[in-house]
Parts: structure tokens; sequence; C-alpha cells
């Protein structure tokens, strides 16, 4: 993130205050070390380290910051976009929340679809932005794929991610630790299936069994908003247009997962959902080159290709006579 932020900003010639969050300050320091010892002058890149109510809300409000490009929740977004417009109306580019869906369609391989599904919410402990929350599984496949997740996910290592093997690590502070657990304790109250996992891991740290949810209705928290969490929510579902309006469903509009063998239905499903990404028999594919940006209270704006340029740029028209200008 730090460099789909930084880089475009010095690409259209800009100076940046970059505000990192406030539970990873040391990465943002330290990237921002090594552009100086790399030749960056002085002034051109400056880092402030602190919390959202205080330096991120300086620098929304700050008459002289003259862009901003936000990374985080939709409900911070909304702060960040309102700050904005109480002060010099500054543009701001949002890169927000998701419950992104993942389709497993019927003709998937269920092996390779489990594994790409586990992959896609697990990942990062689940502290994924664009995280494969909800998982929607075609009926013709849908018991063999629960108990197939199901063993994946009590394979899944949890431990010191800084020791060999292991897939997932603590969650990123108690906050968001005791936040997970009470999204668990409701998919349970709603009438969700636990069929794995659903408690901390363990008597210290923020660790959380990776957790399996069956029986998931759309009506239900776990299936609407987003968790940042460990936590898999699975789905049946019978035909396309079924599929498309649930995947639809949400507040959000980040991303989402196709899996299937046939050419035309990934083209159906990819043009239908209405996310900023579609990641076909693939996920958290990125490149540099490839925008990346939600719809509706997913954020507005994109990150990366050309299209980011113009976030950091202004256009001007000048006019003037072809004929017998004023200045001859």
């Amino acid at each position: 993130m730090f460099a789909w932020k930084v880089g475009p900003a010095l690409a259209c010639g800009c100076t940046i205050v970059l505000k990192s969050a406030e539970q990873t300050p040391l990465s943002a320091l330290y990237a921002a070390k090594l552009l100086h010892e790399a030749g960056l002058p002085p002034g051109v890149l400056n880092v402030v380290s602190g919390f959202g109510p205080t330096a991120g809300a300086a620098l929304a409000s700050h008459m002289d910051v003259d862009k901003l490009a936000f990374t985080g929740s939709s409900e911070t977004g909304k702060i960040v976009l309102e700050l904005a417009s109480k002060s010099n109306l500054k543009p701001v580019t949002l890169e927000l929340g998701g419950k992104s869906p993942f389709i497993v369609c019927k003709d998937a391989d269920v092996d390779k679809a489990v594994e790409l599904a586990h992959f896609a919410l697990f990942f990062n402990q689940g502290q994924c932005c664009s995280a494969g929350s909800r998982t929607y599984v075609h009926e013709d496949v849908h018991d063999e794929f629960i108990e197939k997740a199901k063993a994946r996910a009590l394979k899944r290592s949890v431990g010191d991610p800084f020791k060999a093997g292991v897939e997932q690590g603590p969650q990123i502070d108690s906050e968001q630790f005791e936040k997970i657990l009470r999204y668990i304790r409701s998919g349970i109250e709603s009438g969700a299936t636990l069929i794995t996992g659903g408690d901390r891991l363990g008597s210290k740290g923020f660790y959380i069994q990776p957790t399996v949810f069956t029986n998931v209705k759309e009506d239900m928290l776990i299936a609407q908003e987003e968790i940042f969490g460990p936590v898999q929510s699975i789905l049946k579902f019978r035909d396309m247009d079924e599929v498309i309006r649930r995947a639809n469903s949400t507040r959000y509009g980040l991303a989402a997962g196709v899996f299937t063998n046939d050419l035309d239905t990934a083209n159906t499903l990819s043009r239908a959902l209405k996310v900023g990404t579609v990641w076909i028999n693939c996920y958290d594919v990125f490149d540099a080159a490839i925008p990346f940006g939600g719809y509706k209270m997913s954020g507005q704006g994109r990150e990366k290709g050309v299209h980011c340029l113009s976030n950091y740029l202004q256009v001007k028209a000048i006019v003037a006579p072809l004929k017998n200008p004023a200045w001859i």
C-alpha cells in the first residue's frame, strides 16, 4: 500500500505527507528511510506516525493538503471524505472495505476450488480488504466442498509467523481480536452451522482458530459485514441468476472470485458482479499495471495502473486565438 500511494504521487511531481496505520508505523518509516538513502530529496516524502482521530484528522482537514488517498474501513473513509469536504474540498481517493464473494461453479475441480477459496479468505489471517469471505458453492458440489473445506481449515498451521511452516499468525491487535470473536458468536446465535474453529487458540496472544460456517443466510451479520479475520462463510446456490443477485446483495463491491472451467460462465459472472476486480480461477493476483478499487461502499477512484495517475494531477484548459493573437 505504501508503494501504491507513494509511487504515482512521486511520478506526478507531488510532495507527500504519509500517515501510517497506528498498528504498523515502522514499515512506513523504514521504507521512507530507504527512499532517502536512494537519493530522494529531503522534504519530498514526510512520514507522520499517529492515531487517526488526531494525526489523520489533521491531515484530512488541513487547508494546505491538496489531495488525499486513504486505505481503511468504510466507516473511517466517510469521516475522511467529510473532513475533506469541510476544509478546502480536496479530492479524495478511497480504497475501503469489502465482503467479497468467491463463487464455486458446478463444473469446478473441488480440490482446487477448496484450496483457492481457503487462500482467498485466510490469507494474512483474513485481514485483507479483498478477502473472499463469502464462499458461494453450487449445490451439485456443495457437500463435498464442505467436507474438504473443513479438513483444510483443520490442517491450517497457526502460531508464530516467523517460524517455518506456519500459515497463520495472530490478529493485529486486541480490538480486532475481540471484534472477530463477537462476529463468530453472532454467527452461532443467528443459526449458522459452525463446523470447525469458533474460538481463540491458546490462552496467550491474539490467535483465532481457523473458522468455517455453513448454512449461512444473506441476512446474517457474518454474510453482510466485513469481519477482517479467519472466518469463512459457505453458502449454497442453485443457478447463475440466483448467485449473481445474492453476491451483489451487500453494501460492498471491492472484489470477487469465480472458479469455473467454462469461459461463458466466467464471462457472464464477471460482467454481472458489481465489483472493481474479478479473479477467475485465481485470487489476490496483483500487478502494478492493473487498476484496483471498488464500487459502492468499497470506495472511489483506483489505485495502480495509468488510472491512478489522474488522482494526483489537475486538468487545465488553455485557450488562445489562432488568428491575430493579442501578443503579436
